[in-house]
């Protein structure tokens, strides 16, 4: 994605040739060992033509030829953790880095005290500025992403003729991804409630700002747009996201009683049906999760990074060069 939303948007980007080390097999552990080598030579030598002061990173395998280039060039590297548990890039850099910015309290364990503060990640401010929606019928958002997920998609599917049946007064918007829209689209057309399927949503703070409740999987940018808006969820987390960290920063949300939570596994239609009749007919439980989740929403985020990054470039200097 960023291969063509970069370059449209004026700036320049270059590639590292990488793979991943975490939750991949032998064979592909292998090949990533034989290529990190010349992956950090080329990284550091992108970093010395661009002149580099500083080094920004949100983690990701792709990042660990960059931080390990700009930690042996004596460059500061500044970290955003946006989940509960670091990745594995992130993880062993952490002793190393000059900053890390986090999205948990729980990430402090892994960063050294004096060098991590919790931020938040960054969230564009439309979010921030989500009221809590007044009248109308009882509305979910349901959303996998970008791409949709297919254990939200079936539990949706399997869930419309409950709420025709049981006659709820609820409208439904369900954001499929393209691979399973027309199908789906064609089902909710013919299930006789409510709402709409699409495929995509452009402007995901409106969506908010029209729902009740919110369904959707735990990935970092997930629980902080959620956090922003104040909104009361479900969430379902991925069970093969790397390091269980959709799972992990649910439990957190979880546990303020900021949302609840569904396991992949268990998520079928009438446990969506049953988990919305639960809080459509609990607005007090709903008012409540708003309150809470707000907890967890940091605005400033990215003017806070950005205060960090000018910090770690005036001391590049200091830095001895190797």
């Amino acid at each position: 994605m960023e291969a063509r939303l970069v370059p449209e948007h004026g700036f320049n980007i270059q590639f590292v040739r990488i793979g991943g080390l975490n939750r991949v097999g032998l064979r592909k552990q292998m090949q990533t060992a034989l290529q990190l080598p010349a992956s950090i030579v080329a990284a550091r030598t992108i970093l010395k033509r661009f002149g580099a002061q500083a080094v920004f990173s949100t983690g990701g395998y792709v990042a660990g030829p960059v931080m390990i280039a700009a930690i042996l060039s004596r460059i500061p590297v500044v970290v955003m953790e946006p989940n509960a548990v670091p990745g594995l890039a992130n993880r062993r850099v952490a002793p190393r880095v000059y900053r890390a910015l986090l999205g948990f309290e729980a990430a402090r364990a892994w960063f050294p005290a004096a060098k991590c503060e919790v931020t938040g990640l960054p969230v564009r401010a439309e979010f921030f500025a989500v009221s809590p929606k007044r009248g109308g019928p009882f509305t979910v958002l349901i959303t996998g992403g970008s791409r949709g997920a297919r254990t939200l998609n079936r539990a949706s599917r399997e869930s419309w003729r409950l709420f025709h049946e049981r006659q709820s007064p609820v409208r439904i918007v369900h954001q499929s991804g393209p691979a399973e829209y027309e199908a789906l689209a064609a089902e909710f057309s013919a299930a006789g409630l409510e709402g709409e399927v699409v495929p995509f949503l452009r402007n995901m703070a409106a969506a908010y700002g029209e729902a009740d409740l919110v369904i959707a999987r735990a990935g970092a940018g997930s629980v902080n747009e959620i956090a922003a808006a104040g909104m009361p969820s479900v969430l379902v987390p991925l069970p093969f996201a790397a390091d269980d960290h959709q799972r992990k920063n649910a439990e957190a949300f979880l546990a303020r009683g900021a949302a609840r939570m569904i396991f992949d596994r268990e998520m079928t239609g009438e446990r969506l049906f049953e988990e919305v009749e639960k809080l459509r007919t609990n607005p007090a439980e709903l008012d409540a999760m708003r309150a809470r989740v707000r907890e967890f929403a940091r605005p400033g985020a990215a003017e806070r990074a950005a205060d960090v990054m000018e910090e770690a470039a005036s001391r590049a200097g200091s830095f001895k060069k190797v």
